[in-house]
């Protein structure tokens, strides 16, 4: 390792292909779950799970700021699940990167959804005031049968919870879905349960990856036999499913639409409806955006006519293919 060199990284480093121009700032190694089959980034002996000495991240981030301060808009926290994190250590680095790297304007981080049940609204608001704006989650799938046989450690209830969290506290969430993850045993249900999850949590991007397996599927298949690759078709069928499912739930949309809520989170409401508002709780976080059925005493809208379904691919996550986040 170059000692002028400021961070000291355990290889291999993953991030999202979207944060190549950001500093990648290494204050957990490995991930704190690090038990899903399909997922294979942490299972080097040397990326076992452990927090960063926060003395050490702290050096760290004053010796970058001393030679690339002015350089440095983005950084992104490292490794798996930076937010496992206690919010109090958490404050203390964004507090640092701010000290130190004054010219950054986004901090982001992979999240596992366990990682904030002991997180408020309240602690994640105050992460979002002091610079952390986007989490990227990677749900996987919204099917608990799917969820159970990978290992993930969740529900269609626990990342729903944790994408709410997020939402409310004005941090933008960037979903991660496995296309294939069920194979054609689970298919049907993978892409009709992860659209639910979209709809019901309004994520502000949302991306899928093909599940793949560079080091064989041995480890997979011990909790999932009867698994079996897809073939393209069968791929191109499940995100079929899973778009029309995604655009057939909405509840209100007009020919002009704006893009509404608090801060950086993100809804679409039709202007001029009134039928969509926003309602804050004492502490000052956003609750959810909630509508009214189309066509309603409440809303005047008329029920939309079906469209056909508009993918908005997320940008932080490049092409459709290669391995999803934690």
């Amino acid at each position: 390792m170059n000692p002028d060199f400021p961070i000291r990284y355990i290889n291999p480093v993953f991030r999202p292909p979207s944060e190549a121009q950001s500093l990648i700032l290494p204050v957990t190694n490995g991930c704190s779950w690090n038990k899903c089959t399909y997922c294979e980034m942490y299972t080097a002996p040397q990326k076992k799970f452990a927090a960063r000495d926060e003395q050490e991240s702290l050096d760290t981030i004053r010796r970058c700021g001393e030679q690339y301060g002015d350089q440095v808009q983005r950084v992104f926290l490292g490794d798996g699940d930076a937010l496992v994190l206690s919010t109090r250590r958490l404050m203390t680095l964004l507090t640092a990167i701010r000290a130190h790297l004054p010219r950054v304007r986004r901090i982001s981080s992979y999240c596992l959804p366990r990682n904030l049940r002991s997180k408020s609204v309240a602690d994640l608001l105050e992460l979002r005031e002091a610079g952390l704006t986007l989490a990227y989650v990677g749900a996987e799938s919204g099917d608990d049968e799917v969820l159970q046989k990978v290992n993930k450690g969740e529900t269609f209830e626990t990342t729903r919870d944790a994408l709410d969290k997020l939402g409310a506290a004005g941090i933008a969430r960037s979903v991660m879905l496995l296309n294939g993850l069920g194979g054609p045993l689970l298919s049907k249900q993978h892409a009709e349960n992860s659209a639910r999850l979209l709809n019901l949590t309004q994520p502000e991007f949302a991306a899928t990856l093909v599940v793949s397996f560079p080091q064989g599927e041995q480890r997979f298949r011990q909790d999932f036999p009867q698994w079996r690759a897809m073939d393209q078709q069968g791929l191109f069928v499940e995100m079929e499913q899973l778009l029309q499912r995604w655009s057939s739930s909405a509840r209100c949309s007009a020919a002009t639409m704006r893009r509404t809520g608090w801060s950086s989170r993100a809804c679409w409401a039709p202007k001029k409806s009134g039928c969509c508002r926003r309602s804050e709780t004492p502490s000052g976080a956003p609750r959810p955006l909630r509508c009214a059925p189309p066509g309603s005493a409440v809303c005047s809208l008329q029920a939309p006519k079906p469209k056909a379904a508009k993918w908005r691919h997320d940008p932080h996550q490049g092409p459709l293919n290669g391995q999803s986040g934690p």
